[in-house]
């Protein structure tokens, strides 16, 4: 139901686009709450990793539905507005006001924008972008502290590689150590740079179709949650992963060393 709901938020507030928009929105809405439904319900993974390790996915889930809360009450205009989107406008004008800097993420997303794009589309997307970014940060540093200080996921009992990691394959491929370490370096480096290749695509694309559809109402708010949560979802994993290795590691000099004092 809480995957149904964020889902079908913008559509509800904003109105849907066009006249199937409607349908399109709730459709997409029932097949992700059929698939977490049926991912969280089943004994045997498929997909959704960290199932059993608290709270990676709820941390992720509050992050994607406060992006699409917050995008949503800044795309409303006119009659729609009311208080808490002049709350967001106010906040996220601040924070577009302290994160617009020279080659930071913000600023290279307001110029991959169309070079025609009128100065309401221009301030509202970097609004927009400094908020999604602030609460991407935000969740980073939450989780990251929760790492190193609440010492995540030893404190949730033992971790089960095969059901919290189910597209990782600890039997193939030589030592799960470098590989744990290698893929999670990988998604670290690629959420970090994707903030920086996106606008560069969104400009690119703007010769190929109207690139102003991204940021009409509803596509303003997935185009803006997409670029954000896709790369900071990618450096929490890394950051897990890289944990999980740290286990492992650890777990094994434990054993080696029982092992030299029984010998």
């Amino acid at each position: 139901m809480l995957m149904f709901s964020t889902i079908v938020l913008p559509a509800l507030m904003l109105g849907p686009n066009g006249a199937d928009g409607a349908q399109i929105s709730v459709l997409v809405a029932l097949l992700a709450a059929i698939f977490v439904f049926v991912e969280y319900a089943s004994s045997y993974p498929s997909f959704v990793e960290f199932r059993h390790a608290p709270p990676f996915n709820r941390m992720r889930f509050v992050m994607l539905v406060l992006m699409v809360i917050c995008m949503t009450a800044l795309s409303q205009t006119g009659a729609q507005g009311g208080l808490l989107s002049g709350i967001v406008r106010r906040g996220a004008a601040a924070i577009g006001d302290l994160l617009d800097l020279p080659y930071s993420p913000v600023r290279i997303f307001v110029l991959g924008l169309p070079a025609d794009a009128d100065l309401g589309l221009v301030q509202r997307a970097r609004d927009g972008a400094a908020l999604v970014y602030a609460l991407a940060l935000t969740a980073l540093g939450t989780f990251t502290f929760l790492v190193h200080v609440y010492d995540w996921p030893s404190r949730n009992g033992a971790f089960n590689v095969w059901v919290n990691l189910p597209l990782f394959d600890p039997t193939t491929g030589g030592d799960v150590l470098p590989r744990l370490r290698r893929d999670g370096y990988l998604n670290i480096a690629a959420g970090v740079v994707l903030p920086f290749l996106i606008p560069a695509f969104i400009r690119i694309a703007s010769g190929v179709f109207d690139a102003f559809t991204l940021f009409d109402t509803q596509a303003f708010v997935w185009t803006m949650v997409a670029w954000a949560f896709i790369p900071a979802s990618m450096i929490m994993r890394g950051i897990a992963m890289s944990r999980v290795a740290d286990l492992i590691e650890e777990k094994r000099r434990r054993a080696y060393a029982r092992a030299q004092h029984a010998g």
